[in-house]
Order: C-alpha cells, then sequence, then structure tokens
C-alpha cells in the first residue's frame, strides 16, 4: 500500500505538431512515439482536386483528416502528448480544441512550400503559444540558412529556428527537446510580469 501512495502519477504535457500540408507531421509523430500513432489519414482522392493543393509535394498520397496523436514517456515524470494537427484550410476548424492546454507547438516547415507554414506561426503568434520552427529536410528540397527561413517567416530572433528530419528518431527528439525548454523560458518570462 505505500507504494501505492508514494507512487505518483506522471505529470502529462500536451505538445502540438503542426505545419502546412505533406511538411511531415504525421513521420515526425510517427518517429518519436513509443507506442504505435494513432493516424487519422486517408487517401486523396480526387474529391481533393481543386481543394488539396499538391504541388511540390505531388508523391503524396494521404492526408491527415483530424490529428495524429503519440506518445513519450520520460523517466516516469512526464508523458508527452503529441498531436499532430491536418494541415489544410478546411480543418483549421479544430486547432482550437486541439491547442487547449498545450505547453507549445512545433511548427513543422517544408523549403518547397514555405509559405504554408505561415498560417501556424499565425495561429501561435495570435494565441500566445510559445512555438518553434523546425525545417524538414526533404531530399531536393531547396536549402536556406536558417536567419534566411527566420526573416522569410518574419520571427525575429525570438523563436528558435532548426533543422530536423522527421524520419530520424533522434532528430525529432532533439526538436521537442528544444520545444519544451523555449516554452519554459517563455512561460517563465510571461510569469515574472
Amino acid at each position: 500500500m505505500d507504494y501505492v501512495r508514494s507512487r505518483r502519477l506522471p505529470t502529462a504535457i500536451k505538445i502540438l505538431i503542426a505545419g502546412g500540408f505533406g511538411a511531415g507531421k504525421t513521420t515526425l509523430v510517427g518517429s518519436v512515439s513509443e507506442t504505435a500513432p494513432l493516424r487519422t489519414e486517408e487517401i486523396l482522392t480526387d474529391q481533393g482536386v481543386g481543394v488539396d493543393d499538391v504541388s511540390g509535394v505531388e508523391a503524396k498520397r494521404t492526408t491527415t483528416v483530424a490529428m495524429d496523436f503519440g506518445r513519450i514517456t520520460i523517466r516516469d515524470e512526464f508523458v508527452l502528448y503529441l498531436f499532430g494537427t491536418p494541415g489544410q484550410e478546411r480543418f483549421w476548424f479544430m486547432w482550437d480544441e486541439v491547442a487547449l492546454g498545450s505547453l507549445g507547438a512545433v511548427v513543422l516547415a517544408d523549403t518547397r512550400r514555405l509559405a504554408d507554414c505561415f498560417p501556424s506561426v499565425d495561429y501561435f503568434e495570435r494565441n500566445g503559444t510559445p512555438f518553434i520552427v523546425a525545417v524538414n529536410c526533404f531530399e531536393g528540397a531547396p536549402s536556406y540558412d536558417l536567419d534566411e527561413v527566420q526573416l522569410a517567416l518574419n520571427l525575429g530572433t525570438r523563436v528558435p529556428v532548426m533543422l530536423c528530419d522527421a524520419r530520424d528518431k533522434e532528430s525529432c527528439k532533439n526538436v521537442l527537446i528544444t520545444l519544451v525548454q523555449h516554452a519554459m523560458q517563455v512561460r517563465s518570462v510571461v510569469g515574472a510580469h
């Protein structure tokens, strides 16, 4: 009985993974989740023609229609819950519900379609949600210096921008660590005022 009383439940931390259509959000959640991620992907059909812009990602065959969900446990003290948001405008109506109670967000950027992450950046800035930008390194995609990406997204130096490979677990872990550190720093500064 003492064991049960002394054992505390882990602290739940909600993290959003956002970005444009085809930026690699589902891949990132799947790469780092300790459990098989919940995915709500559907096959792209003719119904999406004219609705979903696949320029730059023509090989994409599926799309997230609700969210992706994954989990990471850290030393039985913390559980990170990852919520991957859908990237298309027609699904933005659900962002407020998904974002509620989150520590912060990763905005996944694709240099082939950099403008596609503007809505995510705008959303998190407008709502005061701490976020970072992770540039997913796609093979054959244009590469830019991180300060160029920061300038193109009009972020200034207050938002960390880093490179990542959404297929690589270690790379994704580094992104999440950077986000958590940034979010804690932002929240401590805000709390001090």
